[in-house]
């Protein structure tokens, strides 16, 4: 899809090395100051990591698809994406300079009480160095099923600090196939994760990523 005028500007705007974005520890890391409207898209949901205001993050649309500037990590959701059965899920995200250190993006799936003290979801990240990430959120608790691993298949940021990566999941009965960039990094038995429910977008703190699509096709 060829970027509108608007996202186009974006792309290139000069940037910060990434060296220099970088050079700060994560203990020196606090969430950023953004103004939001506390307004999200229409037919879009949010939670916010640590119950933080709506207000502290920006989701809004930008065409081909929508533009997300946080503070505080956030995960976006719409209710109609519920997952039953078997379905492919596919973002392309394009990752804007700005984080003072590495942090992730990309998608969440089997979501489920997201707006309560429950909420559980699996998701699936990359970051600026090339790596990627699995998790299990259940409440408060967080459960590794990959750490921060490399794969040749992630598409590290440049010396501008950009980078675009598309992130997908592949969900059958028995296995649940993560694939970046079209190549499998990783799979699991569908047990092992959780694949049903609301799937979304997962962006951690700090970053500004434009979200040029993000679909999820029931099978």
């Amino acid at each position: 899809m060829r970027p509108t005028h608007a996202l186009a500007a974006l792309l290139l705007t000069t940037a910060v090395p990434l060296a220099a974005q970088e050079a700060k520890p994560a203990k020196a890391d606090p969430d950023k100051a953004v103004q939001g409207s506390g307004a999200l898209p229409e037919g879009w949901m949010a939670r916010v990591d640590k119950d933080a205001p709506l207000t502290k993050v920006k989701f809004e649309n930008m065409a081909p698809g929508w533009h997300v500037t946080l503070g505080p990590a956030a995960v976006f959701y719409r209710p109609t994406d519920n997952v039953a059965g078997d379905a492919h899920l596919v973002t392309l995200m394009h990752l804007f300079p700005g984080a003072t250190h590495p942090e992730g993006y990309g998608l969440f799936i089997g979501g489920s009480d997201l707006q309560g003290p429950n909420q559980a979801y699996t998701y699936f990240l990359v970051r600026t160095d090339g790596k990627y990430l699995i998790k299990r959120r259940k409440g408060a608790e967080l459960t590794t099923v990959v750490d921060w691993t490399a794969n040749e298949a992630v598409k590290a940021a440049g010396a501008d600090g950009k980078s675009a990566n598309e992130l997908s999941v592949q969900i059958g009965k028995d296995k649940v196939s993560f694939m970046v960039n079209g190549k499998e990094v990783h799979s699991a038995p569908a047990s092992s994760v959780d694949s049903q429910g609301i799937a979304g977008l997962r962006i951690n703190h700090n970053l500004s990523v434009h979200v040029e699509k993000f679909e999820v096709h029931k099978m």
